[in-house]
């Protein structure tokens, strides 16, 4: 199973979840395989050119699939013809958050103070492209802020430089920071989801305050495309019957992720509005790549 990340962020929290559950239900070992940089294009690419046996699946993110995309960003496969979906696995929402030390206890706080010192303050993602940096990318031009972006190559790293202050805010996942917030260095002020995450109902959400505001991320079992429609068949089914356990979708919503079970066509057809969607959005903010670099 490749993901797109290093080890620690949410990704592979969730990509470690779910192939120990595969795992258990194939009888034979799902190794996770860590593959990340270019905005998940590597751990996309390593997928779209493998053969097609099933025996080398992806976690196919909102980053590779859609973002990427939509932003014009060259990429050396194609998004809607070179994989074989499988069935989403589980959504993510981000969380706004800053050190303990930051003068900003909420959104408004925070965009108060980002207005008051333009270019002063960072914002960390973990990877150019990402829907973590779109996040920050849409903030500022929601809100007619100055925040410089500082690319990572990971959410681990980026979560324990927001500890030290080296940066002042990251949009994470919430198993990519939950650590820190648990040290006590960091705090978190608000979800990008639409409606609040229930894993978090006590966060308030960014659209509270800026209206209109929605990020999040998606992660989904995918393989190179001329997969066996068979074989695609039970992997999906299998997947969905790990998913639809109740037990084990409350142990992912404590991980801080929404179960997400769809099926292969569902997934392709969600992976092409999300494109769509997602182009508009970024077109009417006025993102392109070159204004992300």
């Amino acid at each position: 199973l490749v993901a797109p990340y290093p080890p620690g962020g949410g990704a592979d929290i969730s990509g470690r979840t779910i192939a120990q559950k595969l795992t258990e239900v194939w009888g034979q070992q799902v190794v996770v395989d860590n593959r990340p940089g270019a905005g998940t294009a590597i751990g996309h690419d390593i997928v779209a050119k493998s053969r097609p046996d099933g025996y080398t699946l992806g976690l196919g993110s909102s980053a590779g699939m859609v973002l990427n995309p939509v932003l014009g960003t060259k990429l050396p496969y194609d998004a809607l013809k070179d994989f074989s979906t499988i069935g989403h696995i589980v959504s993510l929402p981000f969380v706004v958050a800053v050190p303990v030390s930051l003068p900003a206890s909420n959104m408004r706080e925070l965009i108060a103070l980002a207005k008051a010192q333009p270019g002063k303050l960072n914002f960390a993602s973990p990877g150019m492209g990402t829907p973590n940096h779109l996040a920050g990318e849409m903030l500022k031009v929601m809100t007619s802020i100055n925040i410089v972006h500082v690319a990572y190559k990971g959410a681990g790293i980026a979560a324990t430089d927001l500890a030290s202050g080296a940066v002042q805010i990251f949009f994470s996942t919430v198993p990519g920071v939950m650590p820190v917030i648990r040290s006590g260095r960091v705090k978190a002020i608000a979800t990008t989801t639409a409606e609040r995450f229930r894993g978090m109902p006590e966060l308030p959400t960014v659209a509270e305050v800026v209206p209109g505001f929605e990020c999040s991320s998606w992660y989904g079992l995918i393989g190179p495309a001329g997969m066996p429609k068979a074989l695609v068949a039970r992997m999906s089914a299998d997947l969905n019957r790990i998913l639809a356990n109740a037990e084990f979708g409350q142990r992912l919503l404590l991980g801080g992720v929404e179960p997400m079970s769809s099926t292969p066509e569902a997934m392709q057809r969600f992976i092409v509005a999300e494109q769509k969607r997602w182009g508009e959005v970024i077109r009417g903010a006025g993102i392109t790549a070159d204004v992300m670099r």
